[in-house]
């Protein structure tokens, strides 16, 4: 199938249904396929929800991540109130 597809992109990459996206399994034309997320191929419900897991922590992480930075320029703003020098905005670096 990778052939097929590299003949038209001229690449030889694998074909996103040709493999497992977490252990790289083989996955046979009479195999059972996991989908996650519409285009995420994997060879067990195991592999597929280890990736679920794994995709829920890194937003729980990054949900965090935003609350801190919340709290931080919430923070700044309330000693800027209170007569103290912060600056805050975005910097740009060419």
């Amino acid at each position: 199938m990778a052939s097929y597809y590299s003949a038209f992109f001229g690449s030889e990459e694998p074909h996103f249904l040709e493999s497992c996206s977490l252990c790289s399994k083989h996955l046979g034309p009479n195999s059972d396929i996991f989908m996650y997320r519409g285009d995420t191929a994997f060879c067990s419900n195991e592999c597929r929800e280890e990736q679920i897991e794994s995709d829920e922590a890194k937003e729980r992480r990054w949900k965090l991540s935003a609350r801190s930075l919340r709290k931080k320029s919430s923070e700044a703003a309330k000693d800027s109130a209170a007569g103290k020098n912060v600056r805050t905005g975005t910097l740009v670096v060419a």
